[in-house]
């Protein structure tokens, strides 16, 4: 995880599909002179994605997450299906020059790699941070909510690599499977035990925007949040239909309420936004819809 990182555009080889595009914070309110075209089937016929447009990408370059190999490296899934709900994710990954897996990292944010699960409907979120063996081979225990489709990120920086990068996998969990529509965009998420995260600013396409979350409880700011991972808060975005991957961290600043990033999007569209933070000891979750315009 990169502070302040910034993911470029879709690229065009790549067919994805994205909500009607408005404004986080002041600009939350749908625009009614906007027409929204019905909703339609993922390629495989099991996802119902949100309402669509197609993407007007930013630039040529691939976002993270979309690819399962970039500039040398794969990520290598030990089995890309899971028989149940909850079960052991196992993965290396590779260098493509010798098929050997990595066993050098560098330490970002007290992890050599974090791993992000999430649900094509983009209703389940998982933030992993598995165990490496002395072979390269990573490993850690994983609880779904539901079955259905998946995708697996894991973003690290290699030992001697300037950048990091971040690759991306199917998952799929056997069982029923109904896709969920994805959640109506809003600036407010609410959070198990009386927590309220308020979203300001805008999240824009091609250019850096600044994002402030409060976080408050029981009507109360919150201004005692404890560091995770060595930040206040970690914040995750992906975009709806293909799900390119934006990661950043926080600006550095008091323990709350406020919570201030920056962040490019990829290209306008629909996104979901994922916020980590910590308090009294827990980690918890806080999961927005919004729209880059």
């Amino acid at each position: 995880m990169h502070t302040g990182l910034r993911i470029t555009a879709f690229a065009a080889a790549v067919a994805a599909t994205f909500g009607t595009a408005y404004g986080v914070g002041s600009g939350l309110g749908p625009d009614p002179a906007e027409k929204r075209p019905a909703a339609h089937q993922e390629e495989h016929g099991a996802h119902e994605m949100d309402e669509t447009h197609e993407v007007e990408p930013v630039s040529g370059a691939v976002p993270g997450g979309l690819q399962v190999s970039e500039r040398g490296y794969t990520l290598d899934l030990e089995r890309d299906r899971l028989p149940g709900r909850t079960g052991e994710l196992r993965f290396t990954i590779r260098e493509d020059a010798t098929g050997k897996p990595v066993t050098a990292y560098k330490k970002e944010h007290d992890k050599e790699l974090h791993l992000i699960v999430a649900s094509r409907d983009l209703t389940a979120y998982r933030h992993l941070h598995p165990v490496r063996a002395a072979d390269g081979t990573w490993s850690t225990p994983v609880s779904l909510p539901k079955a259905g489709d998946y995708r697996v990120f894991a973003d690290f920086t290699p030992r001697g690599e300037k950048e990091g990068l971040t690759l991306g996998a199917g998952l799929g969990v056997a069982g029923r499977y109904a896709p969920a529509p994805l959640p109506a965009h809003s600036a407010t998420a609410r959070v198990a035990g009386g927590y309220e995260v308020r979203a300001e600013g805008r999240l824009r396409p091609g250019t850096a925007g600044e994002l402030t979350l409060h976080v408050s409880r029981n009507g109360r700011p919150v201004t005692d949040l404890e560091p995770y991972l060595g930040a206040y808060g970690h914040l995750v975005a992906l975009r709806s239909g293909d799900l390119a991957y934006l990661h950043v961290h926080p600006h550095e600043g008091a323990a709350g309420p406020r919570v201030s990033f920056t962040a490019t999007a990829p290209s306008a569209g629909t996104y979901r936004l994922f916020l980590d933070f910590k308090h009294g000891g827990e980690v918890r979750t806080a999961a927005f819809t919004v729209h880059a315009a």
